[in-house]
């Protein structure tokens, strides 16, 4: 069974960057696809950035392109997400996902496993 453990969220004034780490257990890292995805309150669920299983392709929503940089290390059945530039509306519960098989995707129906979150608040 795979599990997923994000780390590295908290709270940083606006401009200010951080790193986020996922890390995969229970299977190897390398057989899957990883993405980002975020959640604000009272908002639904939105993708943010994906890596396909080699590191090969990487994907991101408009509103993070050039801030933020989705890199993994299967060595330590890492990924990680560099949040550069941060705004008050990146203020949400980060989530990190694996898809078994799928290139660098965006859409969540296509994650099979979860992690719990971890939360980013961006001050203005």
């Amino acid at each position: 069974q795979v599990q997923l453990v994000e780390s590295g969220g908290g709270l940083v004034q606006a401009g200010g960057s951080l790193r986020l780490s996922c890390a995969l257990s229970g299977r190897t890292l390398s057989s899957y696809a990883m993405g980002w995805f975020r959640q604000a309150p009272g908002s639904e669920r939105e993708f943010v950035a994906a890596i396909s299983w080699s590191g090969g392709s990487t994907n991101y929503a408009d509103s993070v392109k050039g801030r933020f940089t989705i890199s993994r290390d299967n060595a330590k059945n890492t990924v990680y997400l560099q949040m550069n530039s941060l705004k008050p509306e990146d203020t949400a519960v980060y989530y990190c996902a694996a898809a078994l098989g799928f290139g660098a995707t965006g859409w969540a129906v296509e994650y099979d496993d979860w992690g719990q979150g971890t939360q980013v608040t961006v001050s203005s």
